[in-house]
C-alpha cells in the first residue's frame, strides 16, 4: 500500500471527526457543577429491579435541563390533535382493581384523547416515519387518570437516564437544525447502533405502524407494565392496549410522503370530519394480566419496556370501549394545554419498577412547569378534575383558585385540621406495600440485556410485503446516512435480528453484507402483522372520477349502495359545479384533479362520461394509476372500463369493474374493505 495512499486515509479520517467535532472532545463527563460521572447509563435504585431513587441527583439534573430546553412547545410530540369523548367498561373488573371507573358497565366516564408525532415541531408534516402518541385523560369521580402511551408497545431504551440523548440523536442535528420530523439521519443511526436495546422498537419503526392511515386506524399501547390492585390489595402485573374497532391499517411509505405535501394536517383533518360526520372514532380496552407469582415465569423480563407480552402467551381481555364524539373547541385551550402524566392514577391502579417509568413519573411534572408557567397547570380547564380538589398548596404562576381564610398547612387546629386525609377505605390512595431489599447501585438487571430476540419475533411475524417494507424502509434511512462507519455498525447490528434483513439493506446502500449468522428464534406472532387486523369499508374515503353525460341510473346505484356500507365518496372532475348524468341525475363535484389527489383517498372509482375530451381522461389516468400503484382498490364502470384497459389493468387483483349494477357493488366494497393488494405486480 502506498505511502500516499496512507496519508489520504489518514485526512479522510481526520475529516470524518472534524465534521463531529464539538468542545467536548477528549473531555470526561460531568454534571452541570463540575462533578465527574462515574455512569452515564442507569438511574439509581434500590437493587437492579428496584425503584429508581429520588436522591439520584445526576438523573434529576440530566432529565431537569432536558424537559426545560424548548419554549412553549412540547419538547417531544410537538405535532398533536385531540378530541373528547366517553368510556365505559363492559364488565366490572373488581378482582383485579378496585377502580372506580373500571366497576359499573353502566356508568360513562369523560376522557380527553391527544394523538401526536413524536419527533417534529409542531408545525411539522403529519406522515413523517415516526412514532404515534395516543395519550388518554379520564376525568373519573376519584381523580384524572392518565393513560400516556404510544402507538407501538416498545420503546427504544430501557431507563430514562438515556431519554435526553435518544431525543437528542433524534431530534434535527444541531449545527444545520436538519432533517425536520426524521430518523433519516447521522446522529440517529449512530445513536441506535451504539445503543443496542433500540433493536425492538426500531423494526417497529421502519414498519407500517410508523406510517398510520388514520389517528382512527392505529392501536394504542400503554407501553410499561402497571399493576392493578383490588380492594384485598391483591397484585397484578397489566398491560393496557387500544384495539381500534376499524382496524389497524397504514399508508405506503411514497403515499406518506406525497400526503405530507398535498396535506400536510391529513391525520387531524381527518380525525375532524370523522367526528364532525358522526362517524366516530371507537377503540376497545384491552388489558394483558399477570398474577404477581407469576412474574419471573417467562422468557423475558416483563418489566423491560423494550419487550411486548405476546399475545398467544399472554391474551388480551378486552374490558370496554372508547368513543370519540366532541371535537375541541379551541385547539391552544384544549390540545396544546393539555397536561399528561403518568403518575395521575387513582386508586386501583399503581406503577412497577419499570426504570424508563419511574423516570416519566419525575419528567411529567418538571415538563409542564416550564411548558405550561408554573405549578397551577392542573387548574386549566382541559386539566380541571369533574371531581372536587382540596389541599393546602397557594399561590404560584397562573393560580386561579381564590382561597379563604388564614390556614393553609396540615396539620391544624384552626380548621379542624381540614382539609383532612382519607383512610383507604374512604378512598385515599396507598401505594402498593412493596418489599425492598438492596443495594443503591447505578445497573441494569441481567434479565434487561437480550436485546435481539423480540426484534427477530416481531420480524417472524410480518407479511411478505410487511417485511419488503420494512426493508425498504431500512434501505431509504440508511440510505441517508453519509457516515459510512454508522451504516456498517447498523448492517451488523441488524444481522442479529435477521441475516436477510441486514444482507439487503447492506447491499442496498453498498456496504459490505454481514457474516452469516444463526438466529434461534423461530417463534412468530400473528397479532403483530397488520395483515390479521379487522378490515372494514366503513369510513373509506372514495374518489369518484367522473365527467358529464355519465350513466346516471348505474351510478346512482353504485353510490347509494356504497354509502350504505359507509364508504364516503367525493366526486372529482376536471371543473367544479355540477355534472350531469344520462337520465338527469345531477351530482355535486367535490373536487378538481388540481384540488384533490389520490394520495388522499382510499380507493378509486372510475366512472368517465361520454361527453369528455382526451384531456379529461389522461387527468383521469394518471389519477387512477397512480392509486393503483399504491396497491388501493380500483372500480370502473362504463367509460371508465376503458381507462383500466388503456394501463392494462383490467385483470389484476383488486382491480374490479363491469356493467353488472347488482354485484359490481358488493365486490367493489370487497375490495374497499381489504385496504390493499400486494400481490400486484407494479412496474
Amino acid at each position: 500500500m502506498s505511502k500516499q495512499h496512507n496519508e489520504n486515509e489518514a485526512n479522510r479520517k481526520k475529516e470524518q471527526l472534524e465534521q463531529f467535532t464539538t468542545d467536548d472532545r477528549g473531555k470526561k463527563l460531568t454534571t452541570n457543577q463540575g462533578l465527574k460521572v462515574s455512569e452515564d447509563e442507569f438511574s439509581l435504585k434500590a437493587g437492579e429491579r428496584g425503584p429508581t431513587l429520588m436522591e439520584d441527583f445526576h438523573f434529576r439534573e440530566k432529565m431537569t435541563h432536558f424537559d426545560h430546553e424548548r419554549i412553549p412547545e412540547r419538547v417531544v410530540h410537538a405535532r398533536g390533535f385531540a378530541a373528547h369523548g366517553e368510556f365505559e367498561v363492559y364488565e366490572s373488573m373488581k378482582p383485579y382493581t378496585k377502580a372506580g371507573f373500571l366497576q359499573n358497565p353502566s356508568q360513562k366516564t369523560p376522557v380527553f384523547v391527544r394523538f401526536s408525532t413524536v419527533a417534529g415541531s409542531r408545525g411539522s408534516g403529519e406522515l413523517a416515519r415516526d412514532a404515534r402518541g395516543f395519550a388518554t385523560k379520564f376525568y373519573t369521580e376519584e381523580g384524572n387518570y392518565d393513560l400516556v402511551g404510544n402507538n407501538i408497545p416498545v420503546f427504544f431504551i430501557q431507563d430514562a437516564m438515556k431519554f435526553p440523548d435518544l431525543v437528542h440523536a433524534l431530534k434535527p442535528e444541531p449545527h444545520n437544525e436538519m432533517p425536520q420530523a426524521a430518523s433519516a439521519h447521522d446522529t440517529f443511526w449512530d445513536f441506535v447502533a451504539n445503543n443496542q436495546e433500540s433493536a425492538h422498537m426500531v423494526m417497529w419503526a421502519m414498519s407500517d405502524r410508523a406510517i398510520p392511515r388514520s389517528f382512527r386506524m392505529m392501536e394504542g399501547f400503554g407501553v410499561h407494565t402497571f399493576r392493578f390492585i383490588n380492594e384485598e390489595g391483591k397484585s397484578h402485573f397489566v398491560k393496557f392496549h387500544w384495539k381500534p374497532v376499524l382496524g389497524t391499517h397504514s399508508v405506503v411509505w411514497d403515499e406518506a410522503q406525497k400526503i405530507n405535501g398535498k396535506d400536510p394536517d391529513f391525520h387531524r383533518r381527518d380525525l375532524w370530519e370523522s367526528i364532525e360526520n358522526g362517524d366516530y372514532p371507537e377503540y376497545e380496552l384491552g388489558v394483558q394480566i399477570v398474577p404477581e407469582e407469576d412474574e419471573f415465569n417467562f422468557e423475558f423480563d416483563i418489566l423491560d419496556p423494550t419487550k411486548l407480552w405476546p399475545e398467544e402467551d399472554i391474551p388480551v381481555k378486552i374490558i370496554g370501549k372508547m368513543t370519540l364524539n366532541r371535537n375541541v373547541d379551541n385547539v391552544f385551550a384544549e390540545t396544546e394545554q393539555v397536561a399528561f402524566h403518568p403518575g395521575h392514577v387513582v386508586p386501583g391502579i399503581d406503577f412497577t419498577n419499570d426504570p424508563l417509568l419511574q423516570g416519566r413519573l419525575f419528567s411529567y411534572t418538571d415538563t409542564q412547569l416550564i411548558r405550561l408557567g408554573g405549578p397551577n397547570f392542573h387548574e386549566l380547564p382541559i386539566n380541571r378534575p369533574v371531581c372536587p380538589f382540596h389541599n393546602n398548596q397557594r399561590d404560584g404562576y397562573g393560580r386561579q383558585t381564590i382561597n379563604r381564610g388564614p390556614v393553609s398547612y396540615h396539620k391544624n387546629s384552626l380548621a379542624e385540621n381540614t382539609p383532612a386525609t382519607s383512610t383507604e377505605k374512604e378512598g385515599g390512595y396507598t401505594h402498593y406495600h412493596e418489599k425492598i431489599d438492596a443495594h443503591k447501585v447505578r445497573a441494569r438487571s441481567e434479565s434487561f440485556k437480550d436485546h435481539f430476540s423480540q426484534a427477530t419475533l416481531f420480524w417472524n411475524s410480518m407479511s411478505a410485503a410487511e417485511k419488503e417494507h420494512i426493508m425498504n424502509a431500512f434501505s431509504f434511512e440508511l440510505g441517508k446516512v453519509k457516515n459510512k462507519s454508522v451504516q456498517k455498525q447498523v448492517v451488523d447490528m441488524f444481522a442479529n435480528v435477521s441475516h436477510e434483513l441486514a444482507t439487503i439493506f447492506a447491499d442496498a446502500i453498498g456496504v459490505t453484507p454481514p457474516a452469516e449468522r444463526k438466529n434461534s428464534v423461530t417463534k412468530s406472532s400473528p397479532a403483530l402483522s397488520q395483515e390479521n387486523t379487522v378490515k372494514s369499508p366503513k369510513t373509506r374515503k372514495l374518489a369518484v372520477i367522473i365527467g358529464q353525460q355519465f350513466d346516471g341510473i348505474e351510478v346512482t346505484s353504485v353510490l347509494n349502495a356504497l354509502t350504505k356500507d359507509g364508504v364516503q365518496a367525493e366526486i372529482i372532475s376536471d371543473k367544479l359545479g355540477t355534472v350531469h348524468g344520462s337520465n338527469g341525475t345531477e351530482l355535486e363535484v367535490d373536487h378538481t384533479f388540481l384540488t384533490a389527489d389520490s394520495v388522499l383517498f382510499d380507493a378509486v372509482y372510475a366512472v368517465g362520461g361520454s361527453n369528455e375530451d382526451k384531456a379529461f381522461y389522461k387527468k383521469a389516468a394518471l389519477f387512477i394509476y397512480e392509486a393503483y400503484s399504491h396497491y388501493k382498490p380500483i372500480g370502473a364502470t362504463a367509460e371508465g372500463i376503458k381507462l383500466l384497459q388503456i394501463e392494462g389493468m383490467e385483470n389484476d387483483p383488486g382491480v374490479i369493474y363491469g356493467g353488472d349494477s347488482i354485484s359490481f357493488p358488493s365486490k367493489f366494497i370487497e375490495a374497499i374493505a381489504a385496504h390493499r393488494f400486494w400481490g400486484r405486480e407494479v412496474v
